[in-house]
């Protein structure tokens, strides 16, 4: 099957993106806190809060970029597969490299003592049921598998509906990423009490819009270069300014804040951040180039292996530029998140030699 070019692109750039947003946590991490933002958020000084603000708050189009990407490239469902055969070719190629780097993170704290023996015992007493203590990066998983589980069966009507019907879809998605905000400004909407969640727009809801959007990109979208980067450009402008703001206006130094709360314009079923999401990967088709530069190219091939592997890495990063150089926040963010994208790749190009590395790393 020939590369799409712009789609090796997006993937670094997603894959990078994530490595930035773990880089910021590290300086809004209530004390206590792992490499990682627990439940409880402390921003130090007006410099982290603005820093934080804007690294982080563009980055998170990462988890949506990487959805789309998937969309783009599967669905439909090829007509002459059949689900089983989609789902096994799916998942030989992630949960073996998943379930491998869950046991990884269950057992190598450990040398280290960043966990103690009873912790490790629980995270692998429950790899079948949740991602290890140390290993939060992999909530990812679950939705992306999730999407996959459910890609068969929307395949038959995405085949069949016109661009007409999954506007009406996409707009119902759109409409259905307010309701976070339509909560906290005006609290329970739509059917949503205590004993319900399940309001009007659920099932248009989640990481299932995305898919429909692709396709509909892909599919449906006839726009010009010209076009496509004009719009592109200023949905992600507005997008970036919403998110970015959304955590500035309430990320006050010196005060503990409840994580959820702060990052609500920082969720990826928000209406910024399909902006932002949309706007960049319109941008991104734009690139007509007729083949990736090599390493471009190889980069994308190993980006999973580099997501799975990634936090090992950032926690001696963080050491090196936040504890040890302290550097100004403006600069230890990125030279951590360059520094752990780097050394993911070269980490993962080298297990890429080993026979049977596809199991470890996709």
């Amino acid at each position: 099957m020939k590369r799409i070019v712009f789609l090796d692109y997006v993937r670094v750039f997603a894959c990078f993106l994530v490595m930035l947003v773990h880089a910021s946590e590290n300086f809004y991490g209530a004390p206590g806190s792992t490499d990682m933002a627990g439940p409880q958020s402390l921003l130090a000084n007006e410099t982290d809060r603005l820093w934080v603000s804007l690294y982080d708050g563009f980055s998170r189009m990462s988890v949506p970029l990487f959805i789309i990407v998937s969309a783009f490239l599967l669905v439909p469902m090829k007509e002459e597969q059949t689900t089983m055969q989609f789902y096994s070719k799916r998942f030989k190629r992630i949960l073996p490299p998943m379930f491998f780097f869950m046991v990884l993170y269950s057992v190598l704290p450990l040398l280290w003592g960043q966990i103690d023996v009873a912790t490790s015992v629980n995270d692998l007493s429950r790899i079948l049921l949740n991602f290890p203590t140390l290993a939060g990066h992999l909530w990812f998983m679950y939705p992306l598998i999730g999407l996959y589980l459910f890609i068969p069966m929307i395949s038959p009507w995405l085949r069949k509906a016109s661009a007409k019907e999954e506007r009406f879809f996409i707009l119902l998605f759109l409409v259905s990423t307010c309701i976070p905000y339509l909560n906290r400004w005006c609290g329970e909407v739509w059917g949503q009490c205590f004993w319900n969640e399940y309001h009007l727009l659920w099932y248009f809801s989640g990481y299932l819009g995305y898919i429909v959007l692709a396709h509909y990109i892909r599919v449906h979208l006839d726009w010009s270069r010209a076009r496509r980067m004009a719009v592109g450009t200023v949905s992600m402008l507005v997008g970036a300014a919403l998110t970015i703001y959304s955590f500035y206006v309430q990320a006050v130094p010196g005060i503990i804040h409840t994580t959820p709360v702060l990052e609500i314009g920082w969720a990826f079923c928000t209406i910024n951040c399909v902006l932002l999401t949309a706007g960049t990967f319109l941008m991104f088709t734009c690139i007509n180039a007729e083949k990736s530069p090599r390493i471009i190219e190889d980069m994308s091939k190993l980006s999973y292996g580099m997501y799975l592997m990634h936090i090992f890495w950032l926690g001696l990063w963080v050491t090196v530029f936040k504890v040890s150089l302290g550097l100004p926040t403006a600069a230890a963010i990125p030279a951590i998140a360059i520094s752990t994208f780097v050394s993911c790749y070269v980490t993962t190009k080298l297990i890429s030699f080993i026979p049977g590395s596809r199991w470890m790393i996709g």
